[in-house]
């Protein structure tokens, strides 16, 4: 009689997904050591932001006449763009460029997500180049780790030095690059290097220095996630057909290691091979394999990093990718739905504003100012006087002569000056009389118009003739 032996399987199991504990972002200890990763996106994202670095540098140093194309001289109250002078009366300009900005943000983000701040939000991008100084003089992410965790040392001493003094000289840059687009950028390198700058130039270099440094080498993701506002509210924007950095659940899952050659559906595995690369260069040390997350910026390093693993292992790229939820879910993806397009809509038309204001500009303005003193006076040849100082602003960056008339008035007696030169830039204080023949005023209360004529150009202000009845 034989005995039956009894057969046990042994094939491999599908490893559970590793748990990992979640990352104290308050505490140094726990700090983020991002992997150095390379690949399409990266190099977009590279090269978008010394695109945008370089011209934040650069654009103080175009001349245009005898200053700086671009100046926001706030002590004068002027803002010059190139042959354009806005005032404070110019306001509203401003409205329209802070309006567009914000739909453009809704726009953006209802269609790609948190692109902006994966590639072209400042916080990101000094916060990837200060990275880069440490990538450079104290190592990859692992050598930093243990950097960190051994005795001081010499070696360790002059590497974090050497890291501090390179963060330190990027912060001061890029405050002297900030700050040389309110005061003229020849003026400010000179004076703050030789310490003749003025206090307010210092403390303004001082503060965004620190502000850099503190914010792009210290707190890095507490500004992204527990700072920045729109991290919170851009739920409100997202939607299942926003696209996003997508992991593929149905296609990754059961995650596990497994040999190159191996047939890993044979063993029960999906593409995934758990190798955290996608985690390991994620500079907001999040999984995107637990789904969407607020604190992901859409930086694709995860995309690139899990790209080059599907290649090696000669497995479809794409398993973590720009995508949607209704995509990963098998469905559709509706591009042109209503949200999108309404954002659109709004958005065109703030455009057409902005660019009808910016046109109707005039490269004049005339201010008016009653005599408070009085509301007027009897002359001795029975006229009744008011009296005003004219303000004209020439808004070019050329002098100009300027006539001023008046209109309401039937007979009216212009005490004063009537043609001017104004240089460019520059306000212009003419004081004036007005004297009529009570007479020919039916009201106390005239309404009367200033006119101010340089050629082509004409600017109208009203004001008030009083007769006092």
């Amino acid at each position: 009689m034989s005995e039956r032996i009894p057969v046990k399987d042994v094939s491999p199991k599908p490893r559970a997904a590793k748990k990992r504990a979640p990352v104290d972002r308050y505490n140094p200890q726990e700090q983020i050591y991002v992997r150095e990763q390379k690949g399409v996106f990266q190099r977009l994202r590279k090269y978008m932001g010394w695109f945008f670095i370089a011209a934040f540098v650069i654009v103080p140093f175009i001349p245009y006449g005898d200053r700086q194309a671009i100046l926001l001289d706030m002590g004068a109250r002027q803002y010059h763009f190139f042959s354009l002078t806005l005032w404070p009366q110019d306001l509203l300009l401003l409205a329209w460029f802070f309006i567009i900005a914000a739909f453009a943000l809704f726009f953006i983000t209802t269609f790609l997500g948190r692109v902006w701040c994966g590639y072209l939000c400042p916080q990101t991008v000094w916060t990837f180049i200060f990275i880069w100084f440490e990538e450079k003089i104290e190592g990859s992410a692992n050598k930093r780790k243990k950097l960190d965790k051994s005795p001081w040392s010499f070696n360790k001493i002059w590497r974090k030095t050497a890291k501090h003094t390179a963060w330190i000289a990027v912060s001061v840059f890029t405050a002297l690059s900030f700050a040389a687009y309110f005061v003229p950028v020849k003026q400010l390198w000179w004076d703050f290097f030789t310490l003749n700058a003025s206090g307010a130039v210092n403390f303004s270099v001082i503060f965004f220095t620190v502000a850099t440094y503190a914010n792009a080498g210290w707190m890095r993701t507490i500004v992204c996630t527990h700072m920045c506002p729109y991290a919170r509210f851009q739920s409100a924007m997202f939607d299942k057909d926003t696209f996003i950095v997508g992991y593929d659940v149905e296609r990754g899952e059961s995650r596990g290691p497994r040999k190159r050659n191996a047939d890993h559906k044979a063993l029960g595995l999906g593409d995934c091979v758990d190798c955290d690369l996608c985690v390991q260069v994620c500079p907001a040390g999040i999984d995107i394999r637990e789904g969407l997350q607020y604190e992901c910026i859409n930086c694709g390093a995860c995309i690139d990093a899990c790209d080059q693993t599907m290649e090696r292992m000669n497995y479809p790229k794409g398993l973590i990718r720009y995508t949607t939820e209704h995509n990963l879910a098998g469905q559709k993806t509706d591009v042109l739905r209503p949200k999108l397009i309404g954002y659109g809509v709004v958005l065109s038309a703030m455009l057409v504003a902005f660019v009808f204001t910016l046109l109707n500009v005039k490269p004049m303005q005339l201010d008016v100012l009653r005599d408070r003193s009085s509301l007027y006076n009897e002359t001795s040849e029975g006229l009744v006087e008011n009296t005003y100082t004219l303000k004209v602003i020439n808004k070019s960056s050329e002098a100009r002569e300027f006539h001023l008339s008046v209109r309401g008035l039937e007979e009216v007696e212009w005490i004063g000056q009537q043609i001017v030169t104004v240089k460019g830039g520059e306000v212009f204080s003419l004081p004036i009389s007005l004297a009529s023949d009570p007479y020919l005023l039916p009201r106390s209360i005239t309404d009367i118009e200033f006119v101010l004529e340089s050629g082509d150009d004409q600017f109208i202000q009203a004001s008030r003739f009083i007769s006092g009845g």
